[in-house]
């Protein structure tokens, strides 16, 4: 696995327990919708990870997890995707993985390309747990990538 994968998962876990941490820290003033797109985000991320293993996801794709659980969470995911993509064999990010779709449908897509989708669809979210919890009158987590880089969080 590259620099830039491994500066990814460990971007994707940061941010996700920074997100955790504001929704936290907002304690029973956090929008419940907020706690739900937390969740999802976690997931969506074992739905993804099944997937390239070939193998089904053991958590909905909308769980009922708290902050503290999506923290847990995304540090096992973090170290899941490590395992996989660090394995003797492993053919790394351009592995073509077959699955299905929630509506059934047949796509192929590489790991590369689903680890960026991960990414992506992570901080997409984290966007909506901002916003919500602006909105209530609660801080939100300062997530942004380039954030976490110059801060040296990563």
């Amino acid at each position: 696995m590259s620099g830039q994968q491994q500066q990814l998962l460990a971007y994707d876990d940061w941010a996700n327990r920074e997100a955790a941490a504001s929704v936290e820290r907002a304690g029973s003033a956090a929008p419940e919708k907020a706690r739900k797109v937390l969740a999802h985000i976690i997931g969506t991320q074992w739905l993804w990870l099944a997937r390239v293993r070939g193998t089904e996801s053991g958590m909905a794709i909308w769980p009922a997890l708290t902050a503290a659980e999506c923290v847990k969470e995304s540090q096992r995911l973090r170290a899941a995707w490590q395992e996989l993509l660090a394995a003797p064999g492993a053919q790394g990010m351009s592995q073509r993985v077959e699955y299905k779709n929630t509506k059934g449908e047949p796509w192929t897509s590489t790991v590369g390309e689903i680890m960026m989708h991960v990414t992506m669809h992570g901080a997409y979210h984290r966007g909506q747990i901002a916003t919500l919890l602006r909105d209530s009158g609660n801080e939100p987590a300062y997530t942004d990538y380039i954030h976490a880089v110059r801060q040296r969080f990563l």
